[in-house]
């Protein structure tokens, strides 16, 4: 019994968590790369292709925080102040709204 409401308890923290992780990351979303990516997230780079859903959650982190491999200005995040919780709901809700 007990490890059973253990177990519960666990899976409703993780989907509060994840739903948490969800909301931060459309707001930080909205504030940061709507200008670029658009509304949808099909702008400048559709972020819903599966070209990007492919990348690994560290890959897209990476490209949002430092620039990716080319170390692109424009996406330095990590510079401009968005902390890696940040960056992490950002990955969380770039991954709920693929195609």
């Amino acid at each position: 019994m007990k490890k059973t409401t253990t177990t519960v308890l666990a899976i409703i923290a993780a989907f509060i968590f994840s739903t948490v992780a969800y909301a931060d990351g459309a707001i930080v979303f909205k504030q940061k790369c709507i200008a670029c990516h658009g509304a949808n997230a099909t702008g400048a780079r559709d972020l819903t292709s599966p070209i990007v859903q492919k990348l690994t959650d560290e890959q897209l982190a990476d490209f949002i925080g430092n620039g990716g491999p080319s170390k692109k200005p424009a996406h330095s995040f990590k510079a401009k102040g968005l902390s890696d919780d940040d960056i992490k709901a950002v990955v969380t809700y770039i991954r709920s709204i693929k195609k």
